[in-house]
């Protein structure tokens, strides 16, 4: 054997048991070893192990920071509206909304970390019929949402054709949210000559069934007022399909506009902010009906046509 493959089989078994000494201590059951970050889902655990090939910079140090907002001068404003839009999570590009988690996204899907924040007192919730974010919602209004509930429903018994009270339970799905609504403003801001939009709320929608099952509607669980839970969201990752290395943060995701949404209503004489018909397309049409795509559509173009007629005039 020569002096080189001497010392290359030396190097070689240095490094194989370094690295073994280094598994067994990463991987040992010693209650020393930190057991990882508490998701937001109760039903998801954090991993023992350093899960990964490359040393990653711990969440905790990278001190993520909201992305800076333009400042924006009143007297600078030549224009203004307000737009109200509605995210479907079941459309392929907002997939991100039904990730059920990892260990750098929260370990939830994004219903849950907003609910575990209001639930840690970390944001406020307003209720469900405010997008004014007048009445804060209570703890024990938020838990009646997210909680499960208990109702006696009548059954036949098969044997002897009886009718019997028994209790049913159901849970809260976070599959079940599959809409988010948001409210934002678009402003021309002529300081800088473009068209700025700035989200004011957001908030999410469930589904409700019947006993039987029925899809019976959607309503909105609660509001919350945008550029107070920019910090929070600028926490959490964002899952990103085409590449694992590069997930922007939640706070990035919306102010980047990677989502996909259509307007459902705009500011106009007939309910500007409180409701009402006129612009309401949902309202006026129907929620899925091709009418309100199309004003909703219109809408969009009506707001891209007028930045370009600010440049024009």
């Amino acid at each position: 054997m020569t002096i080189f493959n001497a010392c290359r089989l030396f190097l070689t078994a240095a490094i194989t048991l370094s690295a073994s000494m280094s598994f067994a201590q990463v991987g040992s059951s010693d209650p020393a070893v930190p057991a990882g970050t508490s998701g937001v889902s109760s039903q998801w655990l954090p991993s023992r192990t350093a899960d990964g090939a490359y040393d990653r910079i711990p969440d905790k140090e990278r001190a993520r920071k909201p992305v800076p907002w333009q400042y924006l001068r009143e007297d600078d404003i030549l224009w203004k509206k307000r737009v109200w839009r509605e995210i479907n999570t079941l459309e392929k590009q907002n997939i991100a909304f039904r990730y059920v988690g990892d260990e750098h996204t929260g370990g939830g899907m994004f219903i849950e970390i907003l609910i575990d924040a209001i639930k840690k007192g970390k944001i406020v919730a307003y209720s469900s019929f405010d997008d004014r974010f007048t009445t804060v919602l209570t703890k024990e209004q938020l838990m009646e949402q997210t909680a499960g509930k208990t109702d006696t429903v009548w059954l036949t018994d098969p044997i002897t054709g009886e009718e019997i009270m028994k209790l049913k339970t159901t849970d809260f799905k976070p599959e079940d949210i599959t809409k988010y609504r948001i409210k934002e403003d678009w402003i021309f801001d002529r300081n800088v000559g473009q068209m700025i939009v700035r989200i004011a709320g957001i908030a999410p929608v469930k589904d409700i069934y019947d006993d039987n099952g029925a899809f019976r509607g959607s309503q909105a669980m609660f509001w919350l007022y945008y550029p107070e839970i920019r910090p929070l969201l600028a926490n959490y990752e964002v899952v990103n399909p085409g590449n694992d290395m590069f997930r922007p943060t939640w706070d990035e995701f919306f102010e980047s506009r990677m989502f996909s949404a259509r307007i459902t209503k705009v500011s106009n004489p007939y309910g500007t902010i409180n409701g009402g018909y006129g612009e309401n397309f949902m309202e006026k049409f129907g929620n899925n009906s091709m009418e309100a795509l199309y004003e909703g559509k219109r809408a969009a173009e009506e707001i891209f046509n007028k930045e370009h007629d600010m440049w024009v005039y």
